[in-house]
């Protein structure tokens, strides 16, 4: 294992590199425009795939013809606009430093979207099977788009990238799997792979409720053809209290009768699939990722809310199914969705990472890694996994992820919220003591009218900073159970996934278990300098890491099942991983709930299928967590040193 540590100064003292579009949006750089419309001659060709359906593409190639160029492909659902050969963009992804090192950028409108032709398919299912000119997938249009590239566009070097963040992540994972020979690299971004189990739509089983109420109602209007206006308008909440509005939403069933009207093809097909069925396993491209022949890059953010899953798999099958190869990497930096491709990456809502991140990223792994594949500059010394470590705030190295050299520690729940590590002595005292101050059990009453929120500020969608915000507003409610540990005397370093063993009852048939990884902050932890918002960082409980389970999937996605009222029941899920170190004078703490509200849709608590549930579904249930020795709950994390 090779581990390497770049201090945080260092990281925010590298020179800044200009780059092309960023999240939050940025004014039009006209500068860099010019120099496109200067340097760069823009085609639009409509290209015909094996099936006879044409794809709208637009093409940037160089006007200096002194030598060639790779082709850097992208395919989006969410159009390549500016149309006509006569305008052009303010800037080509993935940045400035590309535009200005010579490449031949290829944007292309996928199927069924926007100017191309055929129907649109949401996460299309692979074909492993094609064998005639209809059999066609997101796999057999890339492969079709490189080559009639290769033949009818002038001045390439034979070598072809591809790379898209979020659903483009999703086309560039596709275009990874039965790739052309010519494609030599890619980088899937959070990449979309699977909407019943981790990815946007659904953790676990549970429902993310704003995030695909509020996405699905623009991207899912139905396009009948080609458009250059097709658009994706917001919808209208007419508040600004996103708890309030899906409160009053009531039963999910109502949002098609209320608001969508019918209007949403796919929102009434996904209503229509409350567990694992065909339809959600025909759309797990996880499955299809291996013997990957281009060199892959990889890219998450720890604190992505959408596609944090996506990113960690397709890296871990590409790694596991793949032949063997230096290719593979990669890089998991503090950052939201799509955070690395713009913005500085150097803080999260109150959490400052003290490091320009972003550009980091950019200058220092990206665009070596395309320049190196595709052009045979430079030497590349990418470790297999790039991931940044905060608490500490530092980039790490590693030649596996995870770290070969985690080692297992469990963090068992007991009696009056202690958190204990196996070797603890109060954990012994704990579960054999026979004090009737010690219970072996904790409850709490769950009321789907009055879930527990997931933020601590009013907003209509998921807020991106909720993976790093203040818990101590649910710590105080009677519906979360709060455990944490000492003061911490040395790092804490967690690494890789988080598993979680519950032992729980409810006087119900289903509940929610959600569990959150916070590290707390010593009561003497200083304000930010400016300080804004006047937050107060002393005694904060930053959230780490945390995720939710729909109880009637412990046993199978496929096959739910009722809990049977008052039985002690297993309950065990895996968080998504993280690289985090609670420091010297923190605390580890565990927060057990069973709402998230409205960040996932609210679970009735009696078993049924919650996309058709009523009203009188929705009872009020007591749930138990146990500690007792027969019955422990734990929280089990990777630990490097």
């Amino acid at each position: 294992m090779s581990r390497w540590l770049l201090p945080a100064l260092a990281i925010a003292m590298l020179p800044q590199l200009a780059v092309a579009q960023a999240p939050p949006r940025k004014a039009p750089d006209t500068e860099l425009r010019d120099y496109i419309k200067s340097h760069y001659t823009k085609y639009e060709y409509q290209i015909p795939m094996r099936d006879g359906v044409k794809l709208f593409t637009s093409v940037y190639a160089p006007k200096d013809d002194s030598q060639t160029y790779p082709i850097l492909l992208s395919r989006t659902p969410y159009s390549v606009a500016p149309y006509g050969v006569d305008k052009y963009p303010d800037s080509l992804r993935p940045g400035s430093a590309y535009v200005k090192a010579g490449y031949i950028f290829v944007n292309q409108d996928v199927r069924g979207r926007w100017m191309s032709e055929g129907d649109y398919v949401n996460i299309r299912p692979h074909n492993p099977g094609k064998a005639g000119a209809k059999d066609i997938d997101e796999s057999s249009d890339t492969f079709d788009t490189i080559d009639w590239l290769l033949k009818n566009v002038k001045g390439h070097n034979g070598k072809v990238g591809q790379w898209g963040i979020s659903y483009p992540g999703f086309y560039t994972v596709c275009g990874m799997i039965d790739a052309h020979p010519a494609m030599k690299a890619a980088s899937p971004q959070a990449p979309v792979t699977e909407w019943f189990i981790g990815d946007d739509w659904h953790h676990n089983g549970a429902f993310m409720l704003p995030h695909a109420f509020n996405f699905m109602f623009g991207f899912g209007k139905a396009r009948p053809e080609p458009t250059k206006k097709f658009g994706r308008p917001a919808f209208e909440h007419d508040t600004p209290d996103g708890y309030k509005f899906f409160l009053e939403l009531g039963p999910l069933k109502n949002a098609d009768a209320k608001y969508y009207k019918g209007e949403i093809a796919f929102w009434n097909e996904v209503m229509k699939h409350g567990s694992y069925d065909d339809f959600w396993k025909a759309r797990n491209v996880r499955q299809h990722v291996k013997s990957i022949k281009p060199a892959v890059l990889t890219v998450g953010g720890w604190f992505d809310a959408e596609n944090l899953f996506g990113a960690l798999e397709t890296f871990k099958h590409s790694e596991a199914n793949s032949p063997p190869k230096s290719g593979n990497h990669l890089v998991m930096g503090p950052w939201v969705h799509g955070g690395w491709n713009g913005g500085d990456g150097d803080s999260l809502g109150d959490v400052s990472f003290n490091a320009k991140t972003g550009e980091f990223y950019r200058e220092k792994i990206e665009f070596p890694f395309f320049e190196f594949h595709l052009k045979g500059k430079g030497e590349l010394k990418h470790p297999k996994a790039w991931v940044f470590e905060t608490g500490t705030n530092v980039w790490r190295k590693f030649d596996a992820w995870p770290p070969k050299e985690a080692k297992p520690s469990s963090y068992y729940l007991s009696a009056n919220g202690n958190l204990f590590e196996t070797n603890d002595p109060g954990l012994k005292k704990a579960i054999t003591s026979a004090s009737p101050s010690l219970a072996l059990a904790d409850e709490y009453v769950s009321d789907p009218a009055k879930p527990v929120p997931y933020i601590n500020k009013t907003t209509i969608g998921m807020a991106k900073e909720y993976m790093t915000a203040d818990q101590r507003f649910a710590a105080s409610r009677p519906d979360v159970l709060v455990y944490q540990t000492g003061v911490m005397k040395q790092d804490f370093t967690i690494a890789g996934p988080i598993e979680v063993e519950l032992n729980v009852s409810t006087t119900g048939t289903d509940a929610d278990w959600v569990v959150k990884v916070i590290d707390v902050y010593p009561d003497d932890f200083p304000d930010p300098d400016p300080n804004p918002t006047q937050v107060k960082m002393g005694g904060y409980q930053q959230l780490v890491r945390g995720d939710v389970f729909r109880g009637k999937f412990r046993n199978s996605f496929e096959k739910p099942e009722p809990f049977e009222p008052g039985k002690v029941t297993k309950v065990k899920f895996t968080l998504p991983d993280t690289l985090h170190t609670i420091r010297p004078g923190h605390r580890l703490m565990i927060q057990v709930q069973s709402s998230w509200f409205p960040l996932i849709d609210r679970n009735p608590q009696t078993f049924c299928d919650i996309y058709t549930a009523d009203e009188k579904d929705f009872q009020k249930q007591t749930h138990r967590v146990y500690h007792d020795a027969a019955s422990s709950s734990r929280v089990t994390f990777g630990v490097v040193k």
